[in-house]
């Protein structure tokens, strides 16, 4: 979980957008920045190792698949609780890694 988990959040509770707005306007943003940062980073000297990038990209694309069909099987305030329990336990496993 990197900061789109803290974005979302900020978008419900500051701006006071509904769960599903707030996930597709982050979605939106991660959609428009990848090729932006792709294209800034092809032009660069460095090469990119397409054979290390496939896997990831294959598993976004079954992830937003499978996502599709879970957020129609799954509504009302339970994905809004699901979302706050990860959000919790990210937080409790950052603060346990810093600790210790």
């Amino acid at each position: 979980m990197g900061g789109g988990c803290l974005a979302v959040a900020a978008l419900i509770a500051v701006l006071a957008f509904e769960m599903e707005a707030a996930v597709g306007t982050r979605l939106l943003v991660i959609t428009a920045n990848s090729p932006a940062s792709l294209a800034t980073r092809s032009s660069a000297a460095i090469s990119l190792d397409w054979a290390l990038i496939g896997p990831f990209v294959a598993t976004a694309i079954l992830g937003a698949w499978d996502g599709r069909r879970l957020a129609a099987k799954v509504s009302g305030p339970r994905p809004e609780r699901m979302f706050a329990v990860a959000l919790l336990a990210v937080a409790f496993f950052m603060v346990a890694d810093a600790v210790l």
